[in-house]
């Protein structure tokens, strides 16, 4: 006998697989994908952001 039955294993939650079918997704399950996919793009952008900014810092006191 098994230890752990597959209903006792934890469900993912919140993840998106890139070319996952989404046809079998509700149109609420839809919406929380865009929410947690508009999220993780404004995270990206503002760690991008902030690279950017050291990258001008660093820049600007090197040049002088």
């Amino acid at each position: 006998m098994a230890a752990f039955d597959d209903e006792d294993k934890p469900k993912k939650k919140g993840v998106h697989e890139r070319g996952e079918d989404l046809a079998k997704l509700s149109l609420d399950e839809l919406a929380a994908r865009v929410a947690l996919l508009r999220a993780e793009i404004e995270r990206i952008e503002a760690a991008a952001a902030a690279k950017r900014s050291s990258a001008e810092v660093a820049a600007s006191f090197f040049k002088r």
